[in-house]
């Protein structure tokens, strides 16, 4: 998703329009879409305020217990990802795991030197 427009650009383009230059005017200049800058003074209007919305959405892990889910990974670090998710239990998948496993840092690397490759 593309990062919102700076509040600085949003706040000269709304002005502009409320001064009463021409919308088409306004979105040529800030070379912003006509929709963004209706949308900006609609906000603005039933708010009083133009800023961005924080974005919330996001994933939400099913695993919560990160110190917990890291010991589980050093125990079980043979293991396939979704051996793990068996393991583990609470209907956990592999792509949890992976999820999680990402998001702490975890790799998957494998010692070259133990398995006879170089």
């Amino acid at each position: 998703m593309p990062a919102p427009y700076s509040y600085d650009l949003r706040q000269k383009a709304v002005k502009a329009a409320k001064r009463g230059h021409k919308k088409v005017n306004v979105c040529r200049l800030f070379k912003i879409s006509r929709n963004t800058l209706d949308l900006w003074l609609k906000r603005e209007k039933e708010t009083g305020e133009y800023a961005a919305i924080a974005n919330k959405q996001g994933r939400h892990s099913k695993i919560e217990d990160e110190e917990k889910f890291k010991s589980f990974v050093k125990e079980n670090k043979g293991k396939t990802q979704k051996r793990m998710a068996e393991l583990w239990g609470n209907n956990i998948t592999q792509q949890n795991i992976s999820y999680t496993c990402k998001k702490l840092g975890i790799t998957r690397k494998k010692n070259l030197r133990i398995s006879g490759k170089k």
